[in-house]
């Protein structure tokens, strides 16, 4: 399903959206990951696609690979930490706490008995426990059913205490935010909530540093951008408030044409957009895509969707598979990439969207359309990657790695 956003704008970005998020805090967070050990040093790479451009009919694919971001498998090894370090920050501020000493573990003493809480669907909760590990203060996540085993071991890795519920995502979002309360914890979500915005800023404000890469890695510039269309991953939002702010920031009126990607029965932002407010998803919430399995749009982020998206839609499970499938496979031409399954979305929404030709013109995609995809995620869950697939993802960054080598040589 899609729906083109009536309120979609195309102006200079607006001042009161730059008080909340803005490329120069965007920077400073930038900044402040380069000291943390979990982060690769460097850009993640930029990858060109020109056989699977030519197969879909569109002028250039370009796909941004946060899965060599960290050890930690996903994009959202840019948010939590700083979320982390601010909110600390703001608890002590007579203690000048500068972000590189945090990082490097120099206040691990007075941290020992300060506790945060976070639900997740399995990355966020896993880039939570791994800053907290780092800092030297003790994490709490709380999962909920459909989180998996293998998820919750990849978590628990890192230190974090697990408390499982039998609800669904938002019902952990509840119980997290309960046990805070009770217990003198401090939440640190990636989604806000009536009284609860300044730490979903800072994620979403982490999130920044890809579309600072994106636009030193390719040839853009503020009133010429490289791309035309972006394609964005759904879940509560945070992610494309987080890229979306920098870029129309940095190109004004002349930003390209966003468009966020969701799964089916985890429609909360496609919602929104029909009703014009941040609203509930209508599905079960269940998906493949776990990232992406959330009930309820982020009212912080909507600020910055509802005018920023000019297109919202829905895929199915099986459009994500296949998505991970043809990443995987690679060309002559395309490395092979490991993708997770909600890493994938933007690539099964464009395929959708091209698939039918009234929808490729709703959304004005073409022969000469240049697009941005976005994986944020590699196999975060290994054997789910590997009945997905068919394949390890270990033997596809073989095949990765031997692609890489001929080609050079």
């Amino acid at each position: 399903m899609l729906v083109v956003n009536p309120g979609a704008t195309r102006t200079l970005y607006p001042a009161e959206l730059k008080e909340i998020l803005s490329i120069g805090k965007a920077e400073e967070s930038r900044a402040w990951l380069s000291w943390w050990d979990k982060i690769s040093p460097g850009e993640t790479p930029l990858r060109e696609l020109p056989g699977l451009a030519a197969r879909l009919k569109v002028g250039s694919v370009s796909i941004k690979d946060e899965s060599a971001r960290s050890v930690l498998g996903s994009f959202k090894a840019l948010g939590a930490p700083i979320a982390l370090v601010r909110l600390i920050q703001r608890l002590w501020p007579d203690h000048d706490l500068d972000a590189r000493g945090l990082f490097e573990g120099r206040y691990r003493d007075m941290l020992t008995h300060f506790t945060v809480v976070s639900a997740t669907d399995g990355n966020h909760g896993k880039g939570l426990a791994a800053a907290a590990q780092t800092l030297g203060c003790r994490c709490v996540i709380v999962l909920h059913a459909n989180v998996s085993v293998e998820r919750e071991k990849a978590i628990a890795t890192y230190g974090a205490e697990i408390v499982r519920i039998s609800g669904n995502y938002d019902e952990s979002v509840e119980e997290a935010a309960r046990l805070a309360s009770l217990n003198g914890w401090h939440v640190v979500s990636d989604t806000s909530y009536d009284g609860y915005e300044d730490i979903p800023r800072d994620v979403m404000q982490g999130y920044g540093t890809i579309a600072a890469e994106v636009v030193e890695q390719s040839d853009s510039w503020p009133d010429r951008p490289a791309y035309t269309h972006v394609f964005f991953q759904g879940g509560v939002g945070g992610l494309a408030a987080g890229l979306i702010s920098y870029l129309w920031e940095f190109h004004g009126e002349h930003r390209p044409r966003f468009v966020v990607v969701e799964p089916q029965q985890a429609d909360c932002l496609y919602q929104s957009a029909l009703a014009g407010r941040a609203s509930r998803a209508t599905g079960s919430i269940d998906s493949v895509m776990a990232g992406l399995a959330c009930g309820e749009t982020s009212p912080l982020a909507w600020k910055f969707l509802q005018p920023g998206v000019d297109d919202f839609m829905t895929i199915s499970d099986d459009d994500a598979v296949n998505a991970m499938r043809i990443l995987a496979a690679g060309s002559a031409t395309d490395a092979p990439i490991v993708a997770g399954e909600s890493g994938v979305a933007g690539l099964a929404g464009l395929i959708v969207l091209l698939q039918d030709p009234q929808l490729a013109r709703k959304v004005c995609l073409d022969g000469s359309s240049r697009v941005l995809l976005v994986n944020t995620e590699g196999a975060t869950a290994p054997a789910t990657y590997q009945e997905l697939v068919g394949e390890t993802a270990e033997s596809v960054l073989e095949r990765q790695l031997a692609w890489r080598a001929k080609a050079i040589a």
